[in-house]
């Protein structure tokens, strides 16, 4: 999760099962990506198939349906981001759609599609209508293709209109500070005022009624101090390092003068660059400590924890940073880390004594950075630095030296010692990093890469040498996984499924892991390279495997346990599969209802067949089936009556931002209700706090499942409170 952090980039997921949740993520309120899609289709098995076409390349779509016009009239009150179009719609044709979309007002991209269009002309007045995009049906790629572009195309201009409007609320803001300023502000121009507040005219004694354009800054200086002025104004424009600060004789429009020190800035005004000039009068601070005034401006800066710069700080100077280096002052880096198996420290150590080990860890930190190293605290267990004077050679020298000499400490908490180490994730910032947040976000999935190894562990955002990284690493991590499905390379933790409203018995799914010299790696890092090499179905037997194994082994401990086991799309091309399975309990002398397989909505909807059979398969053995990524459908209980689920695990969108969000609450209300009166058992995953539990118990979903509540673990402990 999601630095609760950004990139202007799709939540992207696959068509490989989703093995468990990445550790913890940091914290950087990242927005909510999901698609919102009008489909204007006479069909709604060509409009559903369009929404799953999207949501399996990775897309998550939230679409709606117009049949007539109607319809659409009220679906596009509902702001829609897109809008895709069948060419061969009768009840809606395609010029009477662009109309509607036209004359709402609102910003939305308009694709029109077809297989292969017969009419030129018509794709020519759609796009002179107002259309943005065709995408061709019977191409998916090229359908995703489009969708991203004209979905980023709506995003960026959403962006800017909210940029303009902040950057006028905040011109808005900057004049109204200026003129009440106590200070005596002005802005020079070649040797000219363009600007002066009103704590500057009174200082020199100005008329307000004269303009202020018309009046050279030297007539304001001492005969003494131009040429010290002077000088300052041409360091400041040949030398951005150079001093900013020169006290004065100032003089007066009536020729009386007064000793102040000028403090210089660059600036810029009505698009023209400018220099700040603010005035600091010699009797101003009379009796003022500057001691006192620079210590208490030190600590509102600082973690009081760990004496390390504070996330308001340190954000600050990230985005000054990131704003000189799009005007190509480059030479930064940004390295986010946080501490491994930080809740296990906790646990042990408890509320009182994690400050003091935190305190020690921040001490640690500040004997590695450098005079020019801005660090700081961003969550409870995660810090971030920004390095100077760095290049693609040199970007991770810091980070390798913090991990080196955390792993080398010891910290002693009471009688206790402790060995700390921490994952690390960076990235250089360059011209091409949009913002502080795209910056963040780099560096976050470097991390969740560092963590996804085994954590202990470097990376570096190398976004250009990705794919070729890719393409060299596939044969080692063939060897990797072989070995691993021939041996004991892969594990798995268990996190529980814990009934709400009653006691549903002892419930896991199982997470796969994979083991390594390096240490544990998450399955979104080995999963794509099996997916394009064929193996997923030999890792869903094995997953299935040791899954009946583990359950056996709880039977007889004397604990009755049921397990969710995931399935990808290659398990339902798996012909033998479900005769496999049958063996397997067989032998194990275990009922089929001690697994529970489980898949996308989406994938199910898209092997509708094959999937209807292997489910009538499964329900002959008792054994059942959940829904995955439930709810984004455009109707997704119509799928319920064609195949035998027993639970639907809503989509865990619905989950982001839960306790703010009034239009999620709403939707899993709803889909609570229908499952209940479909005899549907609901499940809500990826649960991670204690308002969105109490909303949950409210609408009453029947089992939650998430880290708030138990990460997965090595072995099944969770303590149900049966009996």
């Amino acid at each position: 999760m999601r630095c609760g952090c950004c990139k202007q980039h799709l939540s992207f997921r696959t068509n490989i099962p989703d093995y468990g949740p990445l550790p913890e993520r940091i914290s950087m309120n990242r927005p909510d990506h999901i698609l919102r899609l009008l489909l204007i289709d006479d069909s709604e098995e060509a409009a559903e198939a369009t929404v799953n076409l999207l949501r399996n390349g990775g897309i998550p779509v939230r679409p709606s349906h117009a049949k007539d016009l109607a319809e659409l009239g009220a679906l596009l009150e509902q702001s829609p981001d897109l809008v895709m179009i069948d060419m061969s719609s009768q009840n809606i044709g395609v010029a009477a759609a662009i109309e509607n979309v036209s004359r709402s007002g609102k910003d939305m991209g308009v694709i029109i599609h077809d297989s292969a269009p017969a009419d030129a002309t018509a794709v020519a007045d759609a796009f002179t209508s107002g259309a943005s995009g065709f995408a061709f049906t019977n191409q998916p790629e090229h359908v995703r293709g489009v969708v991203l572009r004209e979905f980023a195309a709506l995003s960026a201009r959403r962006n800017q209109r909210r940029l303009e409007a902040a950057l006028r609320e905040t011109q808005r803001r900057c004049d109204a500070l200026l003129e009440s300023s106590r200070e005596p502000i002005a802005f020079e121009h070649e040797g000219m005022h363009v600007r002066a507040n009103k704590a500057w005219l009174e200082a020199f004694e100005i008329d307000e009624a004269n303009p202020i354009d018309g009046i050279a800054m030297l007539d304001l200086i001492a005969p003494e101090s131009t040429d010290a002025f002077k000088s300052l104004l041409r360091n400041a424009d040949a030398n951005d390092a150079a001093p900013r600060r020169l006290a004065i004789t100032a003089r007066k429009m009536d020729g009386s003068s007064f000793e102040a020190t000028l403090e210089l800035s660059s600036a810029s005004y009505e698009g023209e660059p400018c220099h700040q000039i603010v005035l600091r009068m010699a009797n101003a601070n009379a009796g003022v400590d500057p001691e006192r005034i620079r210590q208490l401006e030190e600590l509102r800066s600082r973690d009081l924890v760990t004496d390390l710069y504070n996330r308001k700080y340190l954000l600050g100077e990230l985005d000054r940073v990131v704003d000189a280096t799009a005007s190509g002052k480059g030479g930064y880096t940004l390295t986010l880390f946080e501490i491994d198996r930080y809740r296990e420290l906790y646990d042990v150590v408890g509320t009182v004594n994690i400050d003091l080990l935190l305190r020690d860890v921040g001490a640690e930190i500040r004997k590695h950075v450098g005079a020019g190293d801005i660090a700081g605290r961003l969550g409870d267990h995660s810090f971030a630095v920004l390095s100077s004077a760095r290049t693609p050679t040199n970007k991770d020298e810091l980070a390798q030296a913090l991990r080196s000499g955390l792993e080398g400490q010891t910290f002693t908490i009471g009688k206790q010692e402790f060995q700390v180490t921490a994952s690390f994730g960076g990235t250089l910032l360059t011209e091409k990093v949009a913002s502080s947040a795209h910056a963040l976000v780099q560096a976050e999935d470097a991390l969740r890469q560092a963590q996804g190894e085994g954590g202990n562990k470097v990376v570096f955002a190398d976004i250009a040498a990705k794919a070729k990284a890719d393409a060299d690493d596939d044969g080692q991590w063939l060897e990797l996984l072989q070995a691993a499905l021939n041996g004991s390379g892969f594990s798995l933790r268990y996190q529980p499924i814990i009934g709400l409203n009653s006691n549903g018995g002892e419930i896991y799914e199982v997470v796969l892991r994979l083991e390594s010299p390096k240490g544990e790696i998450s399955p979104g890092v080995f999963l794509p390279v099996a997916e394009r090499n064929g193996m997923l179905a030999a890792i869903d037997r094995w997953v299935i495997g040791q899954a009946i194994r583990s359950v056996l082994e709880r039977e007889k401990a004397g604990h009755t346990t049921r397990i969710f086991v995931k399935l990808s799309p290659a398990s339902l091309d798996d012909p033998g599969l479900l005769k496999w399975i049958t063996q397997q309990l067989t032998e194990a002398r275990l009922p089929g209802d001690a697994l529970v397989f489980e898949m996308p909505e989406s994938i199910v909807v898209s092997n509708l067949k094959s999937a209807r059979e292997f489910l009538q398969g499964l329900d002959s053995i008792k054994s059942s089936f959940a829904l995955e990524q439930f709810g984004l459908g455009l109707n997704s209980f119509q799928l319920l009556k064609q195949i035998p689920v027993r639970y639907v695990k809503i989509d865990r969108n619905y989950m982001v931002g839960l306790p703010g969000s009034k239009e999620n609450e709403l939707k899993i209300r709803e889909i609570c209700s229908q499952a209940k009166h479909a005899g549907k058992l609901t499940i809500a995953e990826f649960v991670e706090d204690a308002a969105s539990m109490s909303i949950l118990f409210a609408c009453g979903v029947n089992f939650v499942q998430g880290n708030f509540l138990r990460e997965p673990d090595r072995t099944m402990s969770y303590d149900f409170g049966i009996g």
